[in-house]
């Protein structure tokens, strides 16, 4: 098999998949062609459904505020079937000095929560006259550096929660790109937002209000949203299960796939693969990248699911830092979130274990993990009963983590993609590991294929905290 398309997509989860319906419905001719290793689509977003139980072994959900998944939502019809939990309304916990702490969503209601002492919160005002750290700091150092050591255990949480990372690696530069260029440019975070702000208001309607995002997910869970992008693939077609990539070069004014199925060739390629994944096969097109790969956090999911005697606070979970010594990295409350996650008359919320500092404990077998597990949530909650249900669900895939030399590695692919017209580069761990990240990279790819106008340029994202 050599066959020629304008396009081959290298890779079938959720950035290959939004890069192929983009191409079919802006231009329905283009022709091109999905190459997936694995036997379905999707990558590592994968619901589980079983006795009336539906957990997340990938994603849980992704946030309402951006532009580019609200416009696939619209463009696939999914607008209508999604299932909202706004944050302003689903609050969080984090669990410090052996008690759950709220975590209000608003600034006004976080500055009179009684979180952190009054003169912690003088402290975070200083960040005006602090001076930028130079380098390429740990996000521990910097939030200790700009705000104060207070909100340590807090930021730690969010890592947590998002990364499944350790802070005291993850850098700053990396995973907070846009509040960082602030930082340099105005000297301060907080006078950089400021002026964000006025620029901003400015700009924006006066009709059109702040509002707090809402997290989004689907009644069968969020396998749906790859099963709806992939519904307009022909498999054998336009997508080729099964399919791994072996070699990528460029060949002419395009580019030569050699897979497991034969060799392919297009105009246009794009790696829309996880980082560690795609560097492999562009180590073969310039041996000169700086990180052969980045390191990766592994978690598992402990499904806990009772009769609904057992109450849980409400609100979305909680999420534990590392000085407090646990088992677990925290909890999600499945069944507050969205409904229907569990059978009548019970409840479900899944407890996550492992992660960048304790890999070792996803070498336990389920049994004991699971056993593990609850005893941590059990005194946390105050669980008086068993559960009537449990399983363990292991991903088939690690969340990249953006520690040092990251930004490095992103200024590489910069220059490669400048010396290759037709080569485009997205996926999970470039630019973020949010499903917001890669659905608007993806976007943005396929603007490039599509448009005479080249690469486009984008300053990097300033991304909220939320827990």
């Amino acid at each position: 098999m050599n066959e020629h398309y304008q396009t081959l997509i290298i890779g079938g989860g959720i950035s290959g998949l939004t890069i192929a319906h983009k191409l079919r419905l802006q231009k329905p001719g283009h022709r091109f062609l999905v190459l997936e290793k694995g036997q379905r689509t999707g990558g590592v977003i994968a619901s589980h459904r079983d006795q009336g139980y539906i957990t997340e072994i990938g994603p849980h959900g992704f946030l309402d505020n951006c532009p580019e998944s609200r416009q696939i939502l619209t463009e696939t019809g999914l607008d209508r079937e999604c299932l909202k939990a706004p944050l302003i309304d689903f609050v969080r916990y984090v669990r410090l000095n052996g008690r759950l702490n709220l975590i209000p969503q608003t600034p006004r209601k976080i500055l009179m929560a009684p979180l952190i002492p009054w003169s912690a919160k003088l402290r975070v005002l200083a960040e005006l006259w602090q001076p930028v750290l130079q380098g390429e700091p740990t996000v521990a150092k910097w939030v200790a550096h700009r705000f104060g050591p207070a909100l340590l255990p807090y930021l730690d949480a969010v890592y947590t929660g998002t990364y499944a990372g350790d802070f005291d690696r993850l850098t700053i530069d990396s995973v907070m790109p846009g509040i960082r260029a602030l930082e340099k440019e105005h000297g301060s975070v907080l006078r950089g937002l400021l002026h964000k702000l006025r620029q901003n208001k400015k700009e924006r309607a006066a009709s059109t209000p702040l509002r707090m995002p809402a997290m989004t997910s689907f009644p069968e869970g969020m396998q749906r949203l790859p099963e709806r992008l992939a519904e307009n693939l022909r498999q054998n077609q336009d997508l080729l299960l099964s399919t791994e990539v072996i070699a990528v070069q460029p060949a002419g004014n395009g580019w030569q796939v050699e897979t497991s199925k034969g060799r392919f060739q297009a105009a246009d390629v794009v790696f829309a693969l996880p980082i560690n994944a795609a560097l492999r096969l562009l180590a073969n097109i310039d041996p000169s990248l700086p990180e052969k790969a980045v390191p990766e956090a592994w978690i598992a999911t402990v499904v806990l699911g009772f009769k609904d005697t057992v109450r849980l606070p409400p609100g979305f979970g909680f999420l534990t830092p590392e000085r407090e010594r646990r088992f677990a990295l925290g909890a999600l409350f499945s069944s507050n979130m969205f409904p229907g996650r569990a059978p009548a008359g019970h409840i479900v919320f899944e407890t996550l274990v492992g992660g960048r500092r304790h890999p070792e404990r996803l070498e336990l077998d389920d049994r004991t993990l699971t056993g593990k597990a609850f005893d941590d949530v059990r005194e946390i909650l105050n669980i008086r009963s068993e559960p009537v249900y449990t399983t363990v669900l292991r991903s088939n895939g690690a969340i990249p983590q953006l520690e040092r030399n990251y930004p490095t590695l992103l200024a590489w692919r910069k220059k490669l993609l400048a010396s290759y017209p037709g080569l485009h580069i997205c996926g999970f761990g470039w630019e973020g590991i949010g499903l917001n990240d890669m659905m608007k990279s993806a976007s943005r790819v396929a603007e490039e294929i599509l448009s005479s106008a080249g690469r486009i340029q984008k300053d990097a994202d300033i991304k909220g905290v939320y827990f």
